[in-house]
């Protein structure tokens, strides 16, 4: 999985995490076999409703996503392998710009430090979160995370079938999201090698921003470490990064905004108890949670943060002033994604895009 110019020895934050991953909720055998199993119904259940309230597709003829029901070191596993195939032809551009050999710049940066440093991180992340769906590294691939479900819907006191259904609508729609809009990962993936064309620094300076970086995720993750580092800004010294990071943020504020509308706009005649599963879920999001330090900290300003949970804001303004088909046309290309500053103003996107004063649907 590591190639010799990873900055991040992959198969030692792999095997780091499988280590320090903590147990998940206790069930028997058969208990386990029968929410892996229901957990399959319901994402394939969810396909359906999703499609009809969204009126996404996925592209004919494209691959069908495989759905995997994971263990806590399953995801772990299944994230170190989707960051390597992200970073590591990153880190090669990035040598080559700094004249320096990839292996070398490897070495430089002190790859098994860093690897340690991300397995840490990845087990602890890895009993928070529920769902994912994987773009890089697989080709697209449903993750659903068991035991985190089971842990949380017994912690929230919720009925298993519903909130089951519910967190498959969310990860389903992102499914719907990459499988329906095919430009879309790629896009991703530009901002990302932007960031990187746009970064000149000298391989000590790199290792020693790396090191902070994780360093601070890790103290995040554990409520820990006030001091504010700045996070992915500590690398940040031209305009066009800003810029990327700026088009990031709005990208994934409007996919995590889409899901989140999906999951309660179905409403209770697909999941009987959504309004309950809603509150509840809500509360238990307060205050700052383990992703939501990571954010914060990994983009470095608490803005950014407000910026991602404005997602579910930007996409129920569009729809009540444009209707669902009027908001589809930010999936037809990335001139039509939301500015950042739209984010928080869904009339300018509407404005702008659809050219037309943005009156009630």
């Amino acid at each position: 999985m590591s190639s010799a110019s990873s900055m991040v020895d992959w198969d030692l934050a792999g095997r780091t995490a499988r280590r320090l991953v903590s147990g998940g909720p206790r069930t028997t055998r058969e208990e386990a076999a029968a929410v892996v199993a229901e957990l399959h119904r319901a994402a394939a259940t969810a396909v359906a409703h999703v499609e009809g309230l969204t009126g996404l597709r996925p592209v004919p003829g494209g691959p069908v996503p495989e759905v995997a029901v994971v263990d806590r070191p399953g995801w772990a596993d299944a994230n170190a392998r989707g960051m390597a195939a992200l970073l590591d032809p990153l880190v090669e551009k990035l040598a080559e710009r700094t004249g320096n050999r990839p292996g070398a710049l490897a070495t430089a940066i002190g790859s098994r430090a860093t690897g340690f440093q991300a397995g840490g991180l990845l087990a602890f992340l890895s009993s928070r979160v529920l769902g994912q769906y994987e773009i890089f590294g697989t080709g697209g691939r449903l993750l659903l995370v068991a035991p985190n479900i089971v842990a949380t819907e017994r912690k929230l006191g919720v009925d298993p079938s519903d909130f089951r259904l519910w967190v498959c609508l969310h990860e389903v729609t992102h499914q719907l999201q990459f499988t329906g809009v095919p430009w879309l990962s790629g896009y991703l993936e530009a901002q990302i090698a932007e960031f990187v064309a746009a970064t000149d620094l000298a391989p000590d300076v790199l290792r020693e921003r790396l090191h902070d970086l994780l360093r601070s995720l890790a103290d995040a993750v554990r409520g820990g470490g006030d001091g504010a580092p700045e996070g992915l800004m500590a690398l940040v010294r031209d305009p066009r990064q800003r810029a990327v990071l700026d088009r990031v943020t709005a990208v994934m504020s409007l996919v995590e905004g889409h899901a989140e509308y999906v999951m309660d706009g179905v409403g209770p005649d697909v999941v009987p108890s959504v309004r309950t599963l809603r509150k509840r879920f809500a509360q238990r999001r307060k205050g700052r949670g383990p992703l939501d330090r990571v954010l914060r900290r990994l983009l470095g300003l608490e803005q950014k943060m407000k910026q991602y949970a404005d997602g579910r804001h930007f996409v129920g303004g569009v729809v009540e002033l444009a209707g669902m088909e009027g908001f589809n046309r930010v999936w037809e290309g990335p001139a039509n994604l939301p500015l950042v500053e739209e984010l928080t103003a869904p009339h300018l996107w509407v404005e702008r895009v659809l050219g037309r004063p943005a009156l009630p649907a």
